[in-house]
């Protein structure tokens, strides 16, 4: 095991022992190498030796290239930046890596985990077989043992109580092609409970983004930040999240002189690059940004031309905004105005200007409507759809983004067709299945304890229950949950165990379970907890580095990674698993029936091409397979800042790289992909268009179309609807599509032709015919300040469940209990009986958590990474002097964090410092395998425990949910603090 570094000096690794034992004699580079057991890679993963003499592949003396080496370039399974990974095989051996120079996002850089990601595919720690938990003791079995007893239990469970019964949840780490091919699965199991991590990091961004203007997605790219003269990051830290990033990031501000302002409750390795920092209190993202547009409307700073034209309602976010005078900012969030109005006039006046946000923006009960305060404060100075302006979303995963298109969400099918009928029967045709035989694998759910029944269609129709709560569906009384019966299986897919709030009752949802599945390289924290004794089962998957398939970072581009080795130990893709998987439940031929079987498995190029076949929607019609490795072949031909390559390119002419979605009509189109959003300087061929009309056309007599705005070239110069074929009869252009597609149109729409969509078309004719026209297939219409559909359409603030300011809850309070995605919501109780108590007075620090940028996720593949794990040994609570000398606590002891609800407590180190001011700690959340100060490291199968092992931030985690979205509380709950 690791030892802890004491008195500031590192201890000696193997590396330095072995350089130093060899110091008396004459040594060169290649004897070092070969006395030490390194290759150039690991020394540079390792850190050992300085960026300047770190040498591209090809130019390295000593290097592995040679006659045998094989290059190969896949995508770094960490953030969701996309930082290509270039890999040197020799015999199947993957013996050296180099930061891949010439990808326009990483320009030859890695963060540390980048830079040791060799060691996941190599590591001994690895669930090298099938496991199976026999009595307390893991047995190894053979895959097709786990097979049949796996599918034989969900085959048992599912007769007795149900398709709902059984809960899949997926990966942010999948390829696109596997969270496809996972969603299309729950499709043919007959459930809508289908998720992942996004979920738990950015399901507010998706609702509050695509509920202003269009989409759910980062508007712009990590590059084109580099365009900004102001940015405002608020609740992101990317020098620790996302590393690369920052590379673009400074780059804007060294360059531009662009001012930078960080808005934090935590002053973060982020903030220490800031030209302003912003404190505030966690939970008053609302406030804050209320009081920042106050002054902006109050001076007249707001873009009045383009509110006019492109924004719809933004009168009644003035009339919410004008309540938030400094005064009453400064006293809910703390932030005086004077320094907002600063803030404020640099965001309206020096522009372009751009809004980073992550997490710490999203992980709360009011997450959607704290997305949609930040949309707002973009569209009213005008800061969308132009080069350094947009919301810069900064995504979690590796392929947070493209799992969530894909469908991994319990509200939507791939590409974000709604679970309503016409999106269910668009992935029939495309599936090539009856649509009848899908809704007949959905339950019928019977009237019970109050509760309506509901038909097949109805269940088909309705969203699936949430990972933040699958607990809660296994513990609450079957009466409380709006479904046939509660789970009673539980399937994960690439997802830690760890990442949920209020891990108590998680444990006890555990223990109650009938199965329990974990596919995953390592066996997660879901395996080892002292909670089950039988009938849980461990399956080895490769990393997406050991397979191939494409993955969409968060500026919406997609790579091709090319399977870099074979798969570890008795390790399986994603694809082959889930097909043995349909082919023992009796619809493998319906999962891959237009889809290539190779050796076994599923093809990810065929499975892209069914992607590409339907996404009309999202516009990932247009990113096939050959025009994804196009770009990986010629990564250094694209702009650095424009992501654009140059036009008169045989292979890659004009394209934006990794063609950004939306990507229009078919590949064989070349639409070059949309590097921003909304841009209409841009013909439509050239990614340009407007806010999407997906609203409708009018409301309350005024107009949702845009009014004197339109896309570069557009034959439509004023704002208009989503196109149909109704549509284009009226306008003519009917007349434009081959009688292959109008044949294509009159099949599809049968007795309602006008009805068929752009979305809908698989022709793909309505869409060349709206690029031929310059007009954004999607329509043209405004931005919506006022969202009415959703519980708050213009965002107010409401204090947290747990806030530690019970005097402002009766002014400011949670939503009322309601009933949302199955389940009861009862945060407004809950509030009531914190201020009732008095739970302020005995948890009075206000607890957040995040990220460090040695580990990611739920942590297990980077804690058993023994590069990684010695930068980051203990599981550790910031705690302010103050605290910490009232408290007695010193730097480096032994403490108990205590949370207000089950009694739970973790034991962790302290960590004295004023990076959070008095009244806060964090801590970050990628520890697990220690729980309420007991180690649980005899729990892991024996040889895969990780290096590092530590308390769970979520077992003193609280209750609270976003309406919205499930979205989990995890920013600002309260704790208290003493001596262990």
């Amino acid at each position: 095991m690791l030892i802890k570094r004491k008195s500031g000096d590192a201890a000696r690794t193997k590396h330095q022992a072995v350089a130093a034992g060899l110091a008396a004699g004459v040594l060169d580079r290649r004897a070092f190498l070969r006395k030490s057991g390194l290759t150039a890679g690991a020394l540079a993963a390792a850190g050992t030796i300085q960026l300047g003499s770190v040498r591209k592949a090809q130019a390295a003396g000593s290097s592995a290239v040679g006659p045998d080496t094989v290059i190969k370039k896949n995508v770094c399974t960490h953030c969701s930046v996309g930082c290509t990974v270039t890999a040197e095989v020799v015999n199947g051996v993957w013996v050296g890596q180099e930061p891949s120079y010439a990808s326009p996002i990483n320009r030859g850089t890695h963060c540390a985990k980048g830079a040791a990601i060799r060691e996941l595919v190599s590591s001994d720690r690895r669930l090298k077989y099938p496991m199976k938990l026999e009595g307390g003791q893991w047995k190894r079995i053979s895959w097709d043992q786990a097979y049949e007893e796996i599918g034989d239990k969900l085959v048992q469970i599912r007769e007795k109580n149900g398709a709902d019964s059984v809960y899949w949840l997926g990966s942010a780490k999948f390829t696109n092609e596997a969270s496809y091919l996972m969603r299309k699965f729950a499709a043919l199991w007959g459930t809508n409970s289908i998720d992942h991590q996004a979920r738990i990091c950015h399901s507010t961004t998706v609702a509050g983004v695509a509920n202003t203007w269009g989409y759910g997605a980062q508007t712009n790219s990590y590059n084109d930040i580099r365009n900004a003269k102001t940015m405002i990051i608020l609740g992101g830290n990317p020098a620790e999240a996302h590393p690369i990033s920052m590379q673009h990031v400074l780059s804007g501000k060294e360059i531009n002189r662009a001012n930078m302002i960080v808005i934090d409750p935590r002053f973060t390795r982020t903030a220490a690059h800031a030209t302003e920092y912003v404190r505030i209190r966690s939970g008053t993202d609302i406030p804050v940004v209320w009081g920042i547009l106050w002054h902006i409307f109050q001076n007249g700073w707001e873009d009045k031309e383009f509110i006019a034209q492109r924004v719809y309602a933004m009168d009644d976010v003035r009339k919410e905004v004008a309540k938030w005078t400094p005064d009453e900012v400064e006293r809910v969030s703390g932030v005086p105005g004077e320094q907002l109005k600063r803030v404020a006039e640099k965001f309206a006046k020096e522009k372009p200007a751009t809004l980073i946000w992550c997490m710490g923006a999203t992980q709360h009960t009011v997450g959607t409507a704290n997305v949609r305060a930040l949309c707002i404060l973009c569209l009213a100075t005008g800061n969308v759809g132009k080069p350094g302006t947009g919301a810069n979303i900064f995504r979690g995963h590796t392929n947070v983004q493209g799992a969530t298109d894909l469908g991994l969400d319990v509200t939507s099918l791939p590409l974000y067709y709604g679970l309503v009928e016409g999106g269910w029967r668009h992935w029939a045709r495309v599936w090539d299945v009856e649509y009848e035989w899908l809704q007949s694998r959905f339950d019928e759910v019977p009237a019970k304890g109050g509760r309506k029944a509901r038909t097949r269609k109805e269940n088909m129709e309705a969203p699936g229950i949430t990972s933040t709560r699958w607990f809660d569906a296994v513990n609450l009384p079957p009466e409380q949950i709006d479904q046939r019966s509660p789970i009673k299986a539980f399937m994960v897919f690439g997802h830690g165990g760890n990442t949920v709030t209020r891990m108590p009752e998680a444990i006890d949802g555990m223990n109650k379970l009938e199965l329990l599945v974990v596919a995953d390289p390592h066996p997660t924290t879901f395996a080892a907890l002292d909670a089950r004794q039988d009938n849980t089962y461990l399956l080895p998957i490769c990393t997406s580095l050991e397979m191939d398939g494409s993955r969409t970072a968060s500026n919406r581009s997609i790579q091709w990674g090319e399977q870099i080795v074979k798969p570890a130990f008795e390790s399986k893709s994603d694809y082959e698993v889930l097909y043995r998987l349909a082919q023992k439940l009796g619809f493998a031929d319906k999962l891959c029936k237009n889809i290539k079987i190779v050796d076994g498995a599923p093809e990810a190029e065929d499975i892209l091409r069914e992607i590409n076949r339907g996404g009309w929607s999202t516009g990932y019609c247009g990113q096939s397979p050959e025009r994804l490795k196009a770009h990986m072949r010629n990564q250094h031909k694209f702009d650095l800042v424009t992501l654009r390559a140059p036009k008169d390119d045989p292979e890659v002419g004009g394209d934006y790289y990794g063609l950004p979605w939306p990507c229009w009509g078919k590949p064989e189109l070349r639409h070059p992909g949309s590097a921003i959003l909304y841009n209409t300087s841009l013909h439509v061929k050239d990614g340009g268009g407007g806010f999407r009309a997906r609203f409708g056309t009018e409301r309350n007599g005024q107009t949702l179309l845009a009014e004197n705005s339109f896309s570069k070239g557009s034959d439509l110069t004023d704002g208009y609807p989503e196109f149909t074929f109704g549509v284009f009869k009226k306008l003519g252009w009917d007349k434009d599509l081959t009688p292959d597609e109008l044949a294509t149109i009159l099949k599809i729409g049968g007795e309602k032709p006008d009805t068929v969509s752009w979305a809908t078309d698989l022709s793909g004719g309505i869409q060349r015919v709206c690029l031929d026209h310059g007009v954004s297939p999607f329509g043209n219409g405004k931005a919506r300040a006022n969202a009415w559909n959703l519980p708050d359409p213009v965002p107010v603030h409401r204090e947290p469940v747990y806030s530690p300011r019970p005097e402002l809850v009766a002014k400011y309070p949670t939503r009322p209990d309601e009933r949302q995605l199955r389940m009861p919501n009862i945060g407004f109780s809950v509030q009531k009986s914190v201020v009732d108590r008095g739970v302020a007075k005995d948890f009075p620090i206000i607890l957040t958590s995040g990220r460090l940028v040695e580990y990611e996720g739920g942590g297990e593949e980077t804690r058993s990474n023994p590069w990684l794990a010695e930068l980051q040994q203990d599981m550790f609570v910031e705690i302010n002097t103050g605290d910490a000398a009232a408290r007695g606590i010193k730097d480096g002891q032994w403490v108990w964090v205590s949370g207000p609800e089950n009694g739970a407590k973790t034991k962790v180190k302290a960590l004295v410092t004023d990076r959070v001011g008095k009244g806060v700690a964090f801590m970050p959340f990628h520890f697990s395998g220690w729980y309420q100060g007991k180690d649980m490291r005899d729990f892991y199968p024996k040889g895969t425990d990780p290096v590092v092992l530590g308390e769970s931030v979520n077992t003193v985690t609280t209750y609270g949910f976003d309406p919205v979205t499930g979205m989990q509380e995890t920013k600002c709950t309260l704790c208290q603090i003493a001596a262990a």
